[in-house]
């Protein structure tokens, strides 16, 4: 059986999908998600109790999430990344990567685009990216991304993300839902940052308060917002995001949530003419370049917008006749950010006074 696309994978397990095929399927994702549940148990009682956890010589900062899909992690690195560098300290980046040694990680490259002081280490064994980290490269800390579920690692801090348009993964473990781990592993959570908070109504932001207040009472829960700051062109240079209101705009992107995106064009004031949609991480060929161009202009689109992470991969500043830019896009906290601040503070390195 050929594999399905995500688009499809979503509708089935959200229960969009009728009729007695998809109620069928749907039944064998959930005998996949008892499996894999009982996995995801024996593997986390099995940290719990310190076996295999590996402490690295200089502070851990993980920024990670529940779920599959986006909840912007990558601006949450950069966040915290950015927030180390003005205090002076030497941060080092720590991933996993996606696919082979030749393959283009999309989130690497924004990173280096945005932090070009902070040396960023990919690698499935990160417990030895920390050792060189530390040992060759002279960090001081280090920040784990996507690292809530690398537990063999051991972290000073957990900064948990829950996406506010769908924060537990429609309350089941993949495959029949969208969660990597039960919700109630939010107790191993520091600091738990509710995102893109501002795109759902006010009681919907209490209700996804409360529930991560119950798996984790101790933890403070803070909210965020995804901030578009510009516009980049294929050779990373910025605009301005005025004049965007009104137009006419066509828009693909290869990311986790892809509704957040066109939520967030639609509060720049775009009139989004089509929104097109491909997988997390897909790397563009020639092909899909070309198809884009001819998409763009049937859809008779002013302007083609896209993400950064997107963009990195391809490197155009026009798909046909309509110029292509990437919405570069920060992460705001709302109200005050001192319970994230201070644990981060925490973890400051020790320096001598002045004279000692």
């Amino acid at each position: 059986m050929p594999p399905i696309s995500p688009e499809t994978y979503l509708k089935l397990v959200r229960g969009e999908s009728r009729g007695p095929l998809a109620a069928l399927a749907r039944a064998g994702l959930s005998l996949g998600a008892i499996g894999y549940g009982v996995g995801v148990g024996l593997r986390n009682r099995r940290f719990d109790r310190g076996v295999d956890v590996h402490r690295a010589a200089v502070p851990v900062v993980s920024v990670g999430n529940l779920t599959l899909g986006g909840t912007g992690k990558t601006p949450m690195v950069e966040r915290l990344a950015r927030w180390y560098r003005e205090r002076n300290v030497r941060v080092c980046l720590l991933s996993r990567g996606y696919g082979g040694a030749d393959a283009v990680n999309d989130e690497a490259l924004v990173l280096e685009e945005n932090l070009p002081d902070v040396p960023h280490l990919q690698g499935p064994d990160r417990v030895r990216l920390a050792e060189i980290a530390v040992n060759e490269l002279e960090s001081e800390l280090l920040i784990l991304d996507d690292g809530f579920q690398h537990r063999r690692l051991a972290r000073d801090l957990d900064v948990v993300l829950l996406d506010a348009l769908g924060p537990f993964g429609l309350g089941r473990l993949f495959p029949r839902g969208l969660l990597r781990e039960p919700a109630s592993s939010l107790r191993r959570a520091g600091v738990v940052v509710v995102t893109r908070a501002d795109l759902v109504p006010d009681d919907r932001r209490a209700e996804i308060r409360d529930q991560a207040r119950r798996h984790a009472p101790d933890a403070p829960i803070l909210e965020a917002r995804h901030t578009p700051r510009d516009l980049v062109d294929g050779d990373g240079e910025s605009s301005p995001l005025d004049g965007l209101a009104g137009r006419a705009v066509a828009a693909f992107c290869g990311i986790g949530n892809p509704e957040g995106f066109r939520r967030t064009l639609e509060g720049l004031g775009c009139r989004v003419v089509d929104l097109r949609p491909f997988p997390d991480h897909h790397p563009y060929s020639a092909d899909d370049v070309a198809d884009l161009a001819r998409w763009a202009d049937s859809a008779g689109a002013e302007l083609v917008l896209t993400t950064q992470k997107d963009l990195v991969k391809l490197r155009v500043s026009n798909l046909g006749d309509a110029p292509l830019r990437a919405l570069r896009i920060g992460l705001d906290i709302l109200g005050d950010a001192r319970p994230l601040e201070g644990p981060l503070a925490a973890l400051l390195p020790d320096r001598p006074t002045p004279g000692d």
